[in-house]
């Protein structure tokens, strides 16, 4: 990583998905900037998570258009689309090994009324020209090389869905931002004043004026940004892996056994990563910044598979860890420009749902440092939404 400048025209805070993202576009457009890292890229919850790249927000679609309405609903969810495509072409282009892949997402359901509600969602997207097919148990069967258990009564399809090594994607995106230009450093923001029309960002490595600043900290947002005390709240989530085996699943999977949800792949080696069980947690983990795994919420974990698939009662666990996501009241991301700042932006609160999101808002956020305000587009993410009152 390279030295602490005295000056940078965009200065971006956070290496995870958002910061790596606001910094590769703002590096392929020529824009001068500098990414500030306070460990490693992707330390926070980037490298962490599940490696799933699907489209749509933490709630079902059904539940999304009774908070913002249809059509809104509808901009949100297309937006999250645009995400994934764009992941898969800045993939493509800049060559990075990630073990990206189109999957589809399959989400399993675990009773009649289940499937029920998984239909709903189906028939709404598909009103609205987004892709997604129903299946029977048969069907389901076809998709999952085990037995399922008899309470799997079937599933939904989004086609668009892919799966990725989350690390390896971060660390290739950053390369290929500072293959155009971009500046990584190690450091870490302990503050950020108004100097006139600059800002003098504090750094445990020096200071730097910045004309234009982006906040992509995620479960550290109200660090820098007060007003998202109490709406952008870290929380944790908890992982484990299973020793390879033979492929059984071909999809990125998930279900609800608890009311956070579970999600699951197989990777190419045969590993099986899987995560949730938050709702058995304290608080659901909710205000935890402590990145340990916990025995009560990875017990619960270690029962999903084998309840699900009988078959699979003597998988064996390699390794256990935790991330730290960001939620908010509406489990909708925040995405605005800070009160306490001039000429600065920021993003967080993804619920669990940075990795559609991420290409597409570190877009309009690299935008705004370029125009000197937020596009429209992203108005319905902002602080001051009624969902957020």
């Amino acid at each position: 990583m390279d030295d602490v400048p005295a000056t940078a025209e965009v200065v971006v805070v956070g290496g995870g998905m958002l910061g790596v993202w606001s910094t590769y576009w703002l590096a392929k457009a020529g824009v001068p900037v500098v990414l500030l890292e306070k460990s490693a890229i992707g330390w926070g919850a980037t490298g962490r998570n599940g490696g799933f790249l699907t489209g749509g927000a933490a709630t079902g679609y059904p539940a999304l258009i009774d908070l913002l309405g249809r059509e809104t609903a509808r901009q949100l969810f297309a937006l999250t689309m645009l995400g994934q495509e764009l992941a898969h072409e800045v993939v493509h282009e800049e060559g990075i090994d990630c073990d990206l892949r189109r999957t589809g997402t399959l989400s399993l359901a675990l009773s009649a009324s289940g499937l029920d509600g998984l239909q709903t969602h189906y028939e709404l997207l598909r009103t609205d020209g987004f892709a997604g097919e129903m299946l029977d148990r048969q069907a389901t069967q076809a998709l999952i090389n085990t037995p399922l258990a008899e309470e799997i009564a079937g599933a939904f399809l989004a086609p668009t869905g892919g799966l990725l090594h989350s690390s390896r994607y971060l660390a290739g995106l950053a390369r290929a931002a500072q293959a155009h230009g971009a500046r990584i450093v190690r450091a870490e923001v302990t503050g950020i004043h108004t100097a006139g029309d600059h800002n003098l960002i504090a750094t445990t490595a020096g200071s730097i004026e910045a004309e234009r600043v982006i906040i992509a900290l995620n479960a550290w947002t109200d660090t820098l940004v007060p007003e998202t005390t109490n709406v952008i709240v870290p929380t944790r989530g908890q992982i484990l892996a299973y020793e390879p085996r033979e492929p059984i699943f071909t999809t990125a999977t998930g279900a609800d056994i608890t009311p956070t949800g579970e999600y699951w792949q197989q990777t190419p080696d045969g590993s099986i990563v899987i995560g949730g069980c938050r709702a058995d947690a304290p608080n659901k983990d909710s205000g935890v910044t402590d990145m340990t795994a916990t025995p009560d919420v990875i017990a619960k974990i270690e029962g999903v598979l084998p309840r699900l698939f009988p078959n699979l009662s003597d998988l064996q666990v390699a390794r256990r860890w935790a991330g730290l996501m960001a939620f908010t009241p509406d489990y909708l991301p925040v995405v605005d420009a800070a009160q306490s700042s001039v000429s600065t932006w920021y993003g967080g609160g993804f619920c669990g749902h940075g990795m559609p999101f991420g290409p597409i808002i570190g877009r309009y956020l690299a935008q705004a440092a370029v125009d000197g305000t937020l596009s429209d587009d992203v108005g319905i993410l902002s602080r001051s939404r009624p969902s957020l009152a």
